[in-house]
């Protein structure tokens, strides 16, 4: 981490000293410089020596005073507020075109809006955003409304879903969801952000291309359980409290019949720490129940693919149960689907007001929008 990059910022030649060290110093017009609001009249020439000698002292002071430290997920940050500084992603050159950096500006668009549960002034907010980015990659933008029963009432909700057409019948999903669940100053920017910033870039990859399979992006409303929660230990998930979204969509592709021509729903939801790690939704015991946890072929085909890019620290071979999300709501109906997850963050900051911008790493989104784009030319070949 350079020290300047810390201290000052600098825009078409101006410099500006950030605003945890108390001070602002702005090159103004006609020779004048404004300092903290205060405008100074006088001689340039004076006024570029003082800005001058100032910056220099602020420099020194910054480089002293603000080392970095470490977030609860391993990555660095600055202390300076409201400002993050993390280690940058794989260049979309070695990465498929897949934007790390890109995915991570829609979290952190969407953490800036606040908490995000159904039927908020913030969620229409975060719909608008979404669907305004991904028309303007040009992709098909299909919004399906809703009314959830919920246990706190009757909720609006809304699935977006982006269809780029293919040259075969399969369907292949890529699915996250972008509410979060209802407790007091929770911003989900790994649970709900990570996801959908992750699946806005695929989207922005993917709606420029045209392959065997029909790539469907949908982004979920109603994941969360609802209810009037307190704390991480008041929430209750239950299958019929949560993951609505996602089983309205399937229940509509059931009758449309276009469920029978979906080949994988790929899932992802919380891939955001730093040091990721990614467990295979799976169970070795025979005796487990097969809509119990993903599809054994599909976690196969994914963690292969990750293994061969390079991915094996990341998509490591431990088997762990999540137990419920929106994956089930098409495994349950006979769908092939893989739940992408590091959960282990269960025991940190999950559902808790520390859920924060810093909890998300754009190397880590880069490193699964990698392993999804390189995911689909397998499929393709699996494909009839």
């Amino acid at each position: 981490m350079l020290c300047d990059t810390l201290a000052l910022e600098r825009r078409s030649g101006d410099v500006v000293c950030t605003e945890a060290l108390g001070y602002f110093v702005y090159p103004m017009a006609s020779g004048s410089v404004r300092t903290n609001g205060w405008l100074l009249g006088g001689d340039i020439a004076s006024m570029t020596l003082l800005v001058s000698a100032t910056l220099t002292v602020l420099w020194f002071i910054a480089c002293s005073s603000q080392p970095p430290v470490v977030s609860q997920s391993g990555s660095q940050q600055e202390t300076h507020e409201n400002t993050v500084v993390l280690p940058s992603a794989p260049s979309p050159s070695i990465t498929d075109g897949f934007d790390g950096s890109q995915a991570f500006s829609h979290v952190r668009h969407l953490v800036d809006l606040g908490p995000r549960p159904p039927g908020s002034d913030a969620i229409r907010q975060a719909q608008a955003y979404i669907i305004g980015q991904l028309k303007g990659y040009g992709c098909h933008v299909e919004e399906h409304d809703f009314h959830a029963s919920t246990p706190i009432g009757d909720l609006p909700m809304k699935n977006i879903i982006v269809k780029i057409p293919g040259g075969g019948a399969s369907i292949v999903l890529f699915a996250t969801h972008y509410d979060t669940v209802r407790l007091p100053n929770f911003v989900g920017a790994d649970d709900g952000g990570s996801g959908t910033g992750t699946m806005m870039e695929l989207a922005r990859v993917l709606c420029s291309r045209k392959g065997k399979l029909n790539i469907w992006i949908v982004f979920f409303d109603g994941e969360e359980a609802q209810g009037q929660w307190t704390d991480k230990n008041s929430v209750q998930w239950t299958n019929t409290n949560s993951t609505f979204g996602s089983r309205e969509m399937a229940a509509s592709m059931a009758v449309s019949g276009e469920l029978k021509r979906v080949k994988a729903m790929i899932l992802a939801d919380m891939i955001g720490p730093s040091n990721l790690r990614i467990k295979r939704d799976t169970d070795s015991n025979p005796r487990i129940k097969r809509d119990m946890g993903s599809t054994p072929w599909l976690v196969d085909l994914i963690w292969e693919t990750a293994a061969r890019l390079g991915y094996a620290n990341v998509f490591i071979n431990e088997n762990y149960l999540v137990g419920g999300d929106d994956h089930f709501s098409f495994i349950r109906r006979g769908i092939a689907a893989c739940d992408i997850i590091d959960f282990d963050v269960q025991t940190t900051y999950w559902h808790s007001p520390q859920d924060t911008l810093d909890k998300v790493d754009p190397r880590s989104l880069a490193i699964v929008g990698h392993v999804f784009l390189e995911t689909v030319p397998d499929l393709e070949k699996k494909s009839p």
